[in-house]
């Protein structure tokens, strides 16, 4: 008896699945999910145990207490904000609502494998976008858009790449693109930017073609309990709520959102760690002979000669069997590169001394390849 088959643009699909690293014995350093270095903010913890919590009963649909912390702590008008589960569950829900078969959206060459996939879900066309090196052309993107393209993804600062383009930048591809395209502005690392990132709001409240993602999985170090947020036109947000599940972010996600949004010394803590160990592990990884290109985000891409050392795909088994797990850039098209998070202070150290072995005469690319 033949099994039931899915659509054709989903059978052929290769979807998006976080692969973390294949954990050694014992308790790995994972540096392969971009998840905080320094944890979250010790006021979650204490949130959550001093609260009476009534498992027993739906969250709101909407956490109004929440919006409106995120709406002042971000000087942003509360009714374009929508809660989610994770900035992940907006991106499906743009593309559900606003693509139809036969449609195209764009995304970057080495832009986040969600945004193809979801595009490929909806039953649209995904067009990738040559990027400029490891970094966004706005020319590639307008170059791309046709009479099918409805929707534009745009994540600022990128990952896996970690580079980003300016604000004038930004604010050409908007008013190069047609008014009945939806541009997406995903920015999951704009916090690590301090201020850098205000402008995407304005864009927000002075369109209505443009969409901001956020998240409170990276430097809010939530990534466990699902909660994002995004900013939007009054029209858009009006669609998006009557197609979310009504449910979707847990009350254990708001109390945790609240309590980290409200801490903003850990999040200035977080970001200075983030921004202090940026310009450490380049130079020392340079020192070695390494590739590490720019970043601004909490992670790092290194580049591997596989001539004057080891492949990529060697220096991710060495560093497992150290029990450090790292990202294999292959999904992405980058078979030569390594991601690597942030870590604390002590693992950051620890993985140092790790790429001086793995690129001394011991190392695994010492010879035989």
């Amino acid at each position: 008896m033949a099994s039931p088959k899915p659509r054709p643009a989903i059978e052929s699909l290769v979807s998006y699945q976080p692969a973390f690293g294949k954990p050694p014995a014992g308790r790995p350093i994972r540096l392969s999910a971009n998840e905080g270095a320094l944890g979250c903010s010790p006021h979650v913890a204490e949130a959550l145990k001093n609260t009476d919590l009534q498992l027993s009963r739906y969250p709101e649909p909407q956490d109004y207490h929440l919006i409106t912390d995120i709406a002042e702590r971000y000087q942003l008008e509360a009714e374009r904000i929508l809660l989610s589960n994770g900035s992940d569950e907006l991106i499906y829900l743009l593309c559900q609502a606003y693509l139809d078969p036969g449609d195209e959206a764009i995304h970057t060459q080495y832009g986040f494998l969600v945004f193809p996939q979801s595009i490929s879900v909806a039953g649209a066309t995904p067009v990738v976008a040559p990027d400029d090196g490891m970094t966004v052309s706005v020319d590639a993107i307008l170059a791309a858009v046709t009479e099918r393209t409805k929707m534009v993804f745009l994540a600022n600062p990128n990952n896996p790449t970690g580079t980003m383009i300016d604000e004038a930048e930004v604010r050409r591809l908007q008013a190069g693109l047609p008014e009945g395209v939806l541009l997406v502005l995903d920015l999951a690392y704009s916090e690590f930017m301090g201020n850098a990132m205000d402008y995407a709001a304005d864009m927000v409240e002075n369109s209505e073609n443009t969409v901001m993602l956020r998240t409170f999985s990276k430097l809010h170090g939530l990534a466990s309990v699902r909660l994002g947020w995004g900013y939007f036109p009054p029209e858009i947000l009006a669609v998006l709520r009557s197609i979310r599940g009504p449910f979707s972010v847990n009350q254990i996600a708001v109390l945790a959102g609240r309590a980290a949004i409200a801490d903003r010394d850990f999040q200035q803590r977080s970001s200075d760690h983030n921004n202090r160990w940026i310009p450490e592990v380049t130079s020392r990884l340079a020192e070695l002979g390494l590739t590490v290109h720019p970043t601004v985000a909490n992670f790092f891409l290194v580049q591997f000669d596989g001539h004057n050392g080891p492949r990529a795909d060697q220096a991710l088994e060495f560093f497992r069997q150290q029990g450090i797990l790292l990202r294999d850039m292959i999904p992405y098209g980058l078979p030569d590169c390594l991601r690597m998070s942030i870590g604390t202070d002590a693992e950051m150290e620890q993985v140092i001394a790790c790429f001086a072995d793995l690129m001394s005469d011991s190392g695994p690319g010492a010879s035989g390849r």
